[in-house]
C-alpha cells in the first residue's frame, strides 16, 4: 500500500509550511488536525501524522502499544522499509478523518495510555455533544 498519496502529502507539506512560517514570523504554532493515520495491522502501533519535511520526516503523535503515546518524529521511509509477519507493512487508514487538532487527541492519548482507546472516547464524546445530551 501507498503510504501517501499526493493529496495527502501536499496537505502534510502545507502543514509543514504553516508551522515554519508561524516560527519565522514570531506567532504562535498552529494545532493542525491530523491528516493521515497510519497502524500497525498485526500490532498496537498507531500514528497520527500532521506534517513532513522535505526529507520525509513527518510530525505528530505515535502509540507504539506501550501505554505512552507521545508527539515526536517519524521518517516515512522507514515506516515504509517495515516487514511484519505474513508479508505485512504499515497501512494507512483510508477512512480516517481528523476530527481534532493534534493537541486535543495527544492530550486525550496520554490520558487514555493508548491513542486508539482515546480516539473512540473522544468520537464518541462529540456524538453525544451533538446530540445534545
Amino acid at each position: 500500500m501507498m503510504l501517501l498519496t499526493p493529496e495527502i502529502r501536499e496537505a502534510l507539506c502545507a502543514n509543514d509550511h504553516a508551522r515554519r512560517v508561524a516560527l519565522a514570523t514570531g506567532e504562535r504554532e498552529p494545532d493542525p488536525i491530523p491528516v493521515v493515520r497510519f497502524f500497525n495491522p498485526v500490532g498496537q502501533a498507531t500514528w497520527l501524522a500532521t506534517e513532513i519535511d522535505s526529507d520525509g520526516v513527518m510530525f505528530g503523535l505515535a502509540d507504539l502499544g506501550f501505554g505512552c503515546p507521545e508527539l515526536g518524529s517519524f521518517a516515512l521511509d522507514e515506516m515504509e522499509a517495515i516487514r511484519l509477519p505474513l508479508g505485512l507493512g504499515i497501512e494507512r487508514d483510508i477512512l480516517f478523518e481528523g476530527a481534532f487538532p493534534l493537541s486535543v487527541y495527544a492530550e486525550a492519548a496520554r490520558r487514555a495510555g493508548s491513542l486508539v482507546l482515546a480516539d473512540r472516547l473522544l468520537h464518541k464524546a462529540a456524538a453525544s455533544l451533538k446530540g445534545g445530551r
